[in-house]
């Protein structure tokens, strides 16, 4: 019997943010990888160890968990005034197939340090200490990101006293910020930030009931509901979600339906096929509660609850791109993430979520009626768990 060997392929492991991720140079790929299309994602999904039935990736690189099964792929930028375009994959844990419709709002702190490290940045443009800028276009939603990576004797610094809520170890900080977030789809709005153009809707969903919703485009399509609405007082931890079947199936009833009055698809049953976008999330205003990690969390010290949904379960923390999505929301008066926070008009706030506590902050404008975000800002870590290469078999793509 002939059997075939493995092909080694350059890869980084790394974490940005709360997550984990595979990462390749486009160009360390094989050339059938090289462009979208079934072999690439064959491949990737290889790597990961998708599609898995035991629900463990056990014979990959994935971590069976929403925020540890991606893949990014990075190459030198096709657009102007950029360093690197940066291409993002979700894996699904028990699926065939990889979501390309969103962008990781944590693995983008991760973009800037490994361009630098992979020599995708002009070395005249990289300081030998002090801050490194890295413009980064986000393929899959055509937007741009501004890294402000440190750079110590002419290298990515890694380490640091930079503590995120959902990280075990602190890290240095990097600074994140995403240019005009809003999404373009093709929304009823036209693209616009509040695609249906209301502040609040009324979503009904079949079988479910009606929920109040604020409905937007910006880091990631979202529906944020009330914790209230939903029986929930916005301090669930994620067994309080993810042991409940019902509550899941609830939640996926609300998200599909969403995305059809987001214009993101045209049936309910499409959602399926596009687990990672829109989100659902929900929120309330601010109280008292003990973190995963056992920390405190104190109403004082924050402006409202967030509580958001990955792929099917509810996130250990928070997503990059919902965060940018709670700060857009939250920076507009008269949504419902606003109304948590408090109401009045607001750059920054600081929300409580199932591992602590996370600062973003939003520009927020009004013009003719429509509300548009020019910059969303927050603050992440990343740093490299190992690098080499991944092995695959190699007629697995």
């Amino acid at each position: 019997m002939t059997h075939i060997p493995q092909i080694c392929i350059p890869a980084t492991y790394m974490r940005g943010g709360t997550s984990k991720g595979v990462f390749f140079r486009l160009e360390d790929l094989p050339f059938a990888a090289q462009l979208p299309g079934a072999a690439r994602d064959a491949l990737l999904l290889r790597v990961i160890g998708s599609p898995d039935p035991y629900g463990k990736h056990t014979d990959g690189m994935g971590g069976a968990t929403s925020s540890t099964s991606k893949v990014v792929i990075i190459s030198k930028s096709t657009q102007p005034e950029h360093d690197v375009d940066y291409l993002y994959g979700q894996v699904p844990i028990n699926d065939s197939f990889i979501d390309w419709s969103g962008n990781c709002g944590n693995l983008s702190s991760a973009v800037g340090p490994f361009a630098i490290a992979n020599g995708l940045v002009d070395p005249a443009r990289i300081p030998h200490d002090g801050l490194c800028t890295v413009r980064i276009w986000q393929v899959n939603i055509a937007k741009t990101i501004i890294a402000h990576v440190q750079v110590a004797n002419g290298e990515v610094q890694e380490t640091g006293d930079f503590e995120l809520d959902g990280v075990t170890f602190p890290a240095a900080e990097i600074q994140l910020e995403f240019l005009d977030p809003a999404d373009e789809g093709d929304g009823e709005g036209g693209g616009a930030m509040f695609p249906t153009g209301n502040l609040v809707d009324t979503l009904e969903v079949p079988g479910i009931g009606s929920f109040k919703a604020t409905l937007i485009n910006a880091g990631v399509p979202t529906i944020f509901v009330d914790a209230a609405a939903l029986g929930y007082d916005g301090t669930e931890l994620q067994a309080a979600i993810n042991e409940d079947k019902a509550a899941l199936a609830r939640l996926e009833a609300i998200r599909a339906h969403g995305a059809v009055r987001m214009g993101l698809v045209a049936e309910a049953s499409q959602a399926a096929a596009r687990p990672l976008t829109p989100k659902v999330a929900f929120v309330a205003s601010a109280k008292d509660y003990v973190s995963s990690s056992g920390k405190s969390v104190r109403a004082s010290d924050i402006d409202l609850l967030a509580r958001a949904m990955s792929m099917g379960k509810l996130h250990h923390a928070m997503m990059g791109t919902a965060s940018v999505a709670i700060a857009a929301a939250a920076a507009v008066p008269g949504t419902l993430v606003n109304a948590a926070a408090g109401g009045g008009t607001r750059e920054v706030v600081v929300f409580g979520h199932p591992s602590g506590t996370l600062r973003v902050g939003a520009e927020a404008m009004q013009a003719d009626g429509q509300w548009a975000v020019r910059k969303a800002i927050m603050s992440r870590s990343a740093r490299v768990l190992m690098e080499g290469a991944v092995r695959v078999p190699g007629d697995s793509f």
